[in-house]
């Protein structure tokens, strides 16, 4: 919205700053993060005071969760409220990448906020069946995957690109439609699987995040794209100030979910930022990339297909209990040592995907 302020710029004045996609992204950055701050508390008491027993607890959960009985979940509202807020702001509206990713990111929110509001009014775990969520998600994921191909380069439209291997491109055809929107929606289910403990989903989503929108603004500039040997991808680059704005958002959100939590993300958040990574994976060419950065969310999904798949097979659990950070909750290790040491892999996986880029 406030690049239009561009129009009265002759070049060299204060105005002139908007044409900059980082100084933008800065200021997407701040907005969402003083939002964050600003009306985090006054948007917990209002949960507190609707939802009166908070999220429901598993009852075959972890001992140590029951002592988070009554605390209020939909905290994915404040980071999505700051969210689309600062992109509003701060992004180029005339462009389709920003609404693509806008688009997934609101609808698997409100997904997330239709599960999470019937655990809340009916008090149990149990929220909108698993099929319709992800029935929903996948006709998302579907209009997302068919918009980001139809303003993809004509060279780039349809193609798998490989990290490492310089100019490699696999043409999937239309079959990169239904790989697309399983990129979205495994994103989105991966993310929503990790967040079981106060802090663990968030950090890491703001480190791919992170991640992701730099090679956004690599892969969407003409000169950083072609010195790296990365596809270009027109337009982009505006993918940086969401990426900005989701980190503020989170941080703003970090500050009161940080243990003991305040607020729960809830489906409202998990599912909507997975699915946020997930688009501008698609958006940015970078779908295999986004496995390695988001790497922690892939172990955490495939402890529960490994576990669901053995005992149904053999009667027999593999982990302790699933997803995988619960297995350590079993296994003793106190909360805060297994979110702060999950954090330190996300950022070496971070590291790992961004080197991507270089090794051609």
């Amino acid at each position: 919205m406030l690049f239009w302020l561009t129009e009265f710029s002759d070049g060299g004045d204060v105005f002139n700053l908007f044409r900059y996609i980082t100084f933008r992204a800065g200021g997407a950055f701040f907005t969402a993060l003083l939002f964050g701050f600003i009306f985090g508390r006054p948007l917990i008491n209002l949960l507190r005071r609707k939802q009166k027993k908070g999220q429901p607890i598993r009852d075959d959960g972890p001992e140590s969760h029951f002592t988070k009985a009554g605390t209020p979940t939909m905290g994915g509202l404040l980071i999505l409220s700051a969210l689309v807020l600062s992109t509003l702001m701060w992004a180029r509206l005339d462009n389709p990448y920003t609404w693509i990713v806008l688009f997934v990111t609101v609808g698997f929110g409100l997904i997330g906020f239709a599960d999470d509001y019937a655990k809340v009014s009916k008090n149990n775990t149990k929220g909108v069946s698993s099929r319709m969520r992800m029935g929903l998600g996948l006709l998302i994921a579907l209009f997302a995957s068919v918009a980001a191909s139809m303003v993809h380069p004509e060279n780039l439209t349809f193609q798998l690109a490989l990290p490492v291997f310089k100019d490699t491109l696999i043409n999937l055809g239309y079959l990169f439609i239904p790989f697309a929107m399983i990129v979205i929606v495994g994103a989105a289910n991966a993310v929503n699987l990790t967040d079981g403990l106060d802090g663990l989903a968030i950090m890491p989503v703001m480190i791919a995040a992170g991640t992701l929108g730099v090679i956004a603004y690599l892969v969407g500039h003409a000169n950083f794209a072609d010195y790296l040997g990365v596809h270009f991808v027109l337009g982009t680059g505006e993918i940086l100030i969401f990426a900005a704005g989701l980190i503020g958002g989170g941080l703003g959100f970090l500050w009161y979910n940080a243990p003991p939590a305040a607020v729960f993300m809830g489906d409202t958040g998990s599912l909507a930022l997975g699915g946020a990574l997930g688009a501008i994976a698609v958006a940015t060419k970078h779908e295999i990339v986004l496995a390695i950065v988001g790497g922690l969310f892939v172990v955490e999904a495939l402890s529960v297909i490994i576990q669901v798949a053995y005992f149904k097979r053999t009667g027999k659990r593999v982990f302790l209990m699933a997803p995988i950070h619960h297995h350590f909750e079993k296994k003793g290790w106190a909360e805060p040592q297994i979110v702060i040491r999950f954090w330190i892999i996300s950022l070496i996986l971070a590291l790992i995907g961004l080197a991507t880029l270089k090794l051609r």
